[in-house]
């Protein structure tokens, strides 16, 4: 931990310098023109990583071992169920201040708020590992669950205040990475760590060990926030910043500018389409995986092993898809295009990996199936994040994130919730037709968001003056 704070206050103390020189010579609109990459960016972005990844982890962790949370706690599927579904409920009232304090606190302030509500509800969860303590656990994930609130929307504002125009997006993606990668991780520890027994004591003690070393690194996470983030940098990475930090900075902007942004989202088509289309895709793969282990139990009984492992390749084929996606969108800025295909594969995709399920007797075909789907449901989030900054640009990132992530949340528990009902009452088949369905309807109207790539023009607007001579 030493080491890592003498590296960053290196890194610091090469910025500072750098700045001083340049600003004795320089005047207040001077400096506003003046674009710099900072080295800090990276550890920024690792950081938040670890931040997004350790708040996630705990999301699946009582889905993903449904029959033992439900045995040992004494409670329903449903039950065990609102321990992941919660994350989706206290999301959407948590929406508005969480993306009115990004956009007037800043990065730093989100991030810590966020931290400390995951370090007290992961601290809550260690003293619930007793039968009759659902109630607290649940009030220890509910923390938890409402600190996401003040993590999904930043890798859009983080990667856009820290990164150039030809890095914004795979900044972006390797964000999303971050709860990504802690939702793999809730796949595969639970049931590495809790195993099914007859013996309460056992079951509770296991579960006693995961909470407390969950606890330790979030613990860990909070106080490497505190030591290392920063809101922004003092001088801007890319025209598109320069051109908001003046609107933000006119004294002749009302105050409640976040609300006009939010009424000017609302007016936006593109954005209402891509808000639900991408709200669908999101909503499935939450519903997908807080059932996930009842859907694969039901045919592979005992292997409550290999569903955490089913669900970690899941989750990781969709990490692969998200940093390559965010790479073909630096290289390509194709986001319209890259979005529906991205879309198109997530329902060709789901159509697979839901006859695999119910037709195929080797769970390796469930696997190779899960994985494919991972790789273009999850791999479309940050796509569905970029191109939401493109077609609302200059709007605030904190702003789009949160409204889209808002948007996510809610759709996403209600189809939880339909999903888990019809698979209950009528059979998993027609659960997942009903899920393909959706994703047909969300396909189409990709189709018809308006491929309007505004920050890509503020980009390309700045570069032509300069060839022309009109800027320096």
């Amino acid at each position: 931990m030493a080491n890592f704070a003498s590296v960053i206050q290196n890194i610091n103390n090469e910025r500072q310098e750098n700045i001083e020189k340049k600003m004795l010579s320089t005047t207040n609109q001077e400096k506003q023109e003046i674009l710099k990459l900072y080295k800090s960016r990276w550890i920024i972005l690792g950081v938040y990583i670890l931040y997004s990844m350790s708040n996630a982890a705990h999301w699946i962790q009582y889905s993903i071992i449904s029959n033992i949370t439900g045995k040992f706690y004494g409670v329903s599927n449903y039950s065990v169920d609102l321990t992941s579904t919660i994350y989706m409920l206290v999301y959407v009232p948590l929406l508005v201040p969480a993306s009115w304090l990004l956009d007037k606190k800043g990065l730093k302030t989100t991030m810590l708020i966020g931290a400390g509500g995951t370090v007290l509800g992961a601290w809550l969860k260690v003293y619930s590992a007793e039968p009759d303590k659902f109630l607290i656990t649940l009030l220890g994930q509910g923390l938890i669950a409402c600190s996401q609130a003040f993590i999904l929307s930043l890798p859009s504002r983080l990667a856009a205040v820290w990164f150039g125009a030809s890095e914004v997006s795979t900044a972006c993606s390797l964000g999303v990475f971050g709860n990504q990668l802690g939702g793999a991780l809730g796949f595969l520890i639970p049931p590495m760590m809790v195993h099914d027994s007859d013996n309460l004591s056992e079951i509770g003690n296991e579960f006693r060990t995961m909470f407390f070393s969950f606890a330790i690194v979030n613990t860990a996470v909070f106080f490497l926030v505190l030591w290392s983030v920063k809101s922004e940098p003092l001088l801007a990475p890319s025209y598109a910043q320069v051109a908001q930090r003046k609107q933000r900075d006119d004294p002749t902007i009302m105050n409640d500018a976040f609300v006009s942004s939010m009424k000017d989202l609302m007016k936006s088509k593109g954005y209402v389409l891509l808000l639900i289309s991408y709200g669908i895709n999101s909503g499935c793969f939450y519903a997908i995986s807080t059932l996930f282990s009842q859907f694969i139990l039901q045919y592979f009984p005992g292997h409550q092993e290999d569903v955490g492992r089913i669900g970690l390749s899941l989750v990781m084929s969709g990490l692969a898809g998200s940093i390559l996606c965010g790479y073909i969108l630096d290289k390509t800025h194709l986001y319209k295009e890259t979005t529906l295909v991205i879309y198109t594969g997530t329902l060709i995709s789901m159509v697979i990996y839901a006859f695999s399920l119910s037709n195929s007797k080797s769970i390796w075909t469930i696997y190779l199936t899960a994985s494919l789907l991972g790789l273009f449901m999850t791999g479309y989030l940050p796509v569905g994040y970029e191109l939401a900054i493109e077609i609302t640009y200059p709007i605030a990132e904190g702003t789009s994130s949160g409204l889209l992530n808002g948007g996510t949340q809610l759709i996403g528990f209600i189809l939880t919730s339909v999903y888990s009902w019809v698979f209950a009452t009528m059979g998993d088949k027609f659960a997942n037709i009903m899920i393909i369905c959706l994703l047909a309807i969300g396909s189409l109207l990709t189709v018809f968001i308006p491929p309007s790539l505004k920050r890509q023009a503020a980009h390309k607007a700045h570069n032509e003056k300069q060839n022309l001579g009109l800027e320096r």
